[in-house]
């Protein structure tokens, strides 16, 4: 038996990447191969269908795996995680000389990322309303929906959210912490221009999400050698460094809670894990 893994081609490297893990695992003795998929909607019903048995899953396709699973009476578990993917942090940034601050956002225009963009979007959205700056019928929010059904697994919703927020399209931008460091150091956003207004807490990312149908002693090799690859062995470092980390980690559901909630504000999925997102079409 072959384990299968899905995964979304969100970017042209995601070829090599996965063929390369695939040639990795191969050589170490585990039979492994790799569907891509176009978006993580499609990904995610498979997984639950039992159609794949592992699938590398946005923090949003995991939200939604887990309550598709339990509508058909499955399960899922997050396997492993990479060390980039706990507490994340995303921000809320505004041009320095505005002398914005998170009280002064209602009445203003908010840019943000795609629909689907846990850190972009929805994440952001849900903090701005804990903290009493809620997002409602007096703030505008400017969505910037490119690439519908990556779940964000770009930052061209981002770079488009900083992009009108400098131009004075709207009064602020949310976008994810890293994010808001790469565009200070690319240069898109000149030296000193760009203020934080307000940071989440830390949530997590991407998991490695297995579906309870798997082959259980297929996907314990599949963990234990993923967890043993070191990022000191220049087999293992080229492909690591492609998937954006240095270790994976054991997974774990403890970061996902404001990602919860947000959906549910948002009513981005219902109860069974139904798309009920306006116009939301990945």
């Amino acid at each position: 038996m072959t384990l299968l893994l899905g995964a979304v081609a969100y970017d042209q490297k995601v070829v090599a990447i996965w063929t390369g893990f695939r040639s990795w695992l191969r050589r170490r003795g585990l039979p492994v191969d790799y569907i891509l998929y176009p978006h993580y909607e499609l990904q995610i019903e498979d997984l639950v269908a039992g159609r794949i048995h592992v699938a590398w899953n946005s923090p949003l396709a995991w939200i939604r795996g887990q309550r598709l699973a339990r509508t058909r009476g499955r399960t899922v578990y997050p396997l492993l995680m990479r060390d980039t993917d706990q507490d994340l942090t995303s921000v809320i940034v505004a041009r320095a000389g505005s002398r914005l601050s998170t009280a002064d956002l209602h009445g203003r225009t908010i840019a943000v990322g795609a629909a689907d963009s846990p850190q972009a979007t929805l994440i952001p959205l849900s903090y701005l309303r804990r903290i009493s700056a809620a997002p409602g019928p007096d703030m505008k929010v400017l969505r910037h929906d490119v690439r519908l059904g990556l779940h964000g697994d770009h930052i061209g919703g981002e770079r488009e959210a900083a992009s009108a927020m400098l131009a004075g399209t709207a009064d602020a931008a949310c976008l994810l912490d890293a994010t808001n460091l790469l565009l200070t150091r690319d240069g898109t956003f000149p030296p000193g221009a760009v203020r934080v207004l307000a940071q989440t807490p830390p949530y997590d990312h991407c998991n490695m999400t297995v579906v309870d149908t798997a082959p259980a002693n297929l996907v314990d090799q599949f963990g234990e050698l993923l967890l043993g690859m070191s990022y000191a062995d220049p087999e293992a470092r080229p492909l690591l460094d492609l998937e954006g980390l240095r270790a994976w980690r054991p997974g774990r559901d403890t970061g996902y809670r404001a990602l919860r909630a947000a959906v549910d504000e948002e009513e981005f999925y219902d109860a069974d894990g139904c798309i009920t997102a306006a116009e939301y079409e990945p």
